[in-house]
């Protein structure tokens, strides 16, 4: 049938194809892009500042990222990679801050101090550990140390109003941590890219995709506005590279396209919500964000977190996450998102996860049934003296998790994290997973880059660097460009600047 023409199709209005497509137009501005988001709105999955945290992920208080080894030393490489991730993203964001693509930096980064918090002797021999050997890195060079109520009062009153003196807690506290409002970097983009010839078309959902012989893909997009008129009337775009950027329903997409490279793959979805608050003592009081420790059995991402929150200026703290019972892969999915997953390729890693993970499923469902007791028992582990009546309960946004088949196919594991997946050719690619997905998500698109389109790669190199100028670079390697980076990111971006780099 006869297709609209373009050089790249974008799946999904979320912070990946709005970042993918703001880097492609950058590079490649001869090149036609169009985007397709099923909802009327971009921004409202993952990406909506309401469906998750705020972090700028950068492993300043993320405890599952540090792994402590057998001979009980600290892995730090995850947080460390994260965190050089992240200063990638400030980058970027700092030039189109300073090119007029992004609006003043209040709308979309706020500083906010980043804690973590551990409660007994163990824990807080762990996380003085893990400090000990994060603070002689560059990128951690603020982070400070603390087991003294009186001194972790000074950096956030709720965590000591109320508790007892004798309790033993412990925190780390770096001033650098940031609270990001995704959705607002996305409806930037789009906005901007809409102005330079990008359309992002809304209520307008990719139902199907095919390889052309020459390589080329043609899509199937459905419009929902003509469907509630009675006028169920698809049109078709062919395209010469897709980026599918769907989140929770990319896997059903990179099925429905046929490409290998997804067998055995599955999702297990996580479903949340969060206790918020807009008291003005609270807010006033408690402006950083504090992670905890995940419990036993639980998954990584169920970190117990107070978070404070800037979102179009107005204030809030968050405090979660509560497991909910959501079968869905996205917020505004479908129920039927599990089974219609389901292969031949990926059931025995669904049915080996579930049976290894009894435990993870058993806790659960035993948060989605707590007590409103229960919950405030939970809170005042970080804010002993918090009332459940100044709080109301929020849902989160929906995750899906990487289920992935070993290989000698006959079971499977859970992942958490993001995965970069292309198919043979590179002229389609998408991401599976979920944090710290969207604060990384620029070096998640040069990975991109690099991947899908090597022949061009080098002829692009010289204005990333324009744009990203420690591009192939590792700041943990250079502790002087570290500084000087992310102290110019900074000033861009009206946050808190680093620690000076002092000599040894």
């Amino acid at each position: 049938m006869e297709a609209e023409e373009v050089d790249v199709a974008l799946i999904g209005g979320g912070v990946l194809s709005a970042t993918f497509g703001l880097m492609l137009h950058m590079l490649q501005p001869d090149w036609t892009i169009m985007g397709f988001e099923r909802l009327p709105k971009v921004a409202k999955e993952s990406s909506n500042p309401w469906n998750n945290a705020g972090t700028g992920h950068a492993g300043l208080c993320e405890l599952n990222y540090t792994k402590e080894k057998p001979d009980g030393s600290m892995d730090n490489s995850k947080p460390i990679d994260i965190n050089e991730q992240f200063q990638v993203s400030r980058e970027l964001w700092s030039h189109f801050v300073e090119a007029g693509v992004l609006g003043h930096p209040e709308t979309f980064i706020n500083s906010c101090p980043h804690m973590s918090m551990v409660h007994g002797e163990e824990d807080i021999d762990f996380l003085r550990r893990r400090w000990e050997g994060l603070k002689e890195n560059p990128l951690f060079a603020a982070m400070e140390f603390s087991d003294d109520q009186e001194k972790i009062r000074e950096w956030a009153p709720n965590l000591v109003q109320g508790r007892d003196p004798q309790e033993r807690i412990a925190v780390t506290y770096d001033p650098t941590g940031t609270d990001v409002n995704f959705g607002s970097i996305t409806r930037q983009i789009f906005n901007y890219l809409e102005f330079h010839g990008v359309f992002v078309e809304t209520s307008k959902e990719v139902t199907d995709l095919k390889q052309n012989s020459d390589g080329s893909w043609t899509l199937r997009v459905a419009d929902h506005h003509r469907r509630k008129e009675g006028r169920a009337e698809d049109k078709f775009v062919r395209a010469k590279f897709v980026f599918n950027g769907a989140g929770g329903w990319a896997l059903k997409m990179m099925q429905k396209a046929g490409v290998p490279e997804v067998n055995g793959y599955a999702l297990f979805p996580v479903s949340g919500a969060f206790l918020s608050t807009t008291d003005p003592q609270i807010v006033a009081t408690h402006t950083v964000k504090v992670y905890g420790k995940a419990k036993v059995g639980a998954p990584p991402m169920s970190n117990p977190h107070m978070d404070a929150r800037i979102i179009n200026t107005n204030r809030s703290v968050l405090f979660g996450p509560y497991a909910g019972l959501d079968p869905r892969f996205l917020k505004f999915g479908s129920w039927f998102d599990m089974p219609k997953m389901i292969r031949t390729g990926n059931i025995m890693a669904v049915l080996n996860v579930a049976k290894d993970n009894l435990a993870l499923i058993k806790l659960l469902v035993g948060m989605i049934f707590m007590t409103p007791g229960q919950k405030l028992r939970e809170l005042r582990e970080f804010s002993p003296s918090a009332d459940m009546t100044d709080w109301r309960m929020i849902k989160a946004g929906q995750r899906a998790q990487i289920i992935k088949t070993n290989a000698d196919g006959r079971g499977g594991k859970l992942e958490f994290g993001t995965e970069v997946i292309t198919n043979a050719d590179g002229t389609l690619a998408t991401v599976l997973g979920a944090s710290p997905g969207a604060s990384t998500a620029v070096p998640i698109m040069l990975e991109l880059l690099e991947r899908c389109f090597p022949d061009k790669i080098e002829e692009w190199t010289p204005k990333i660097r324009e744009v990203i100028p420690t591009y192939g670079k590792k700041l943990s390697d250079d502790p002087q460009l570290a500084y000087e980076t992310m102290k110019k990111t900074a000033e861009v971006l009206h946050i808190t600047a680093p620690a000076p780099v002092t000599q040894s």
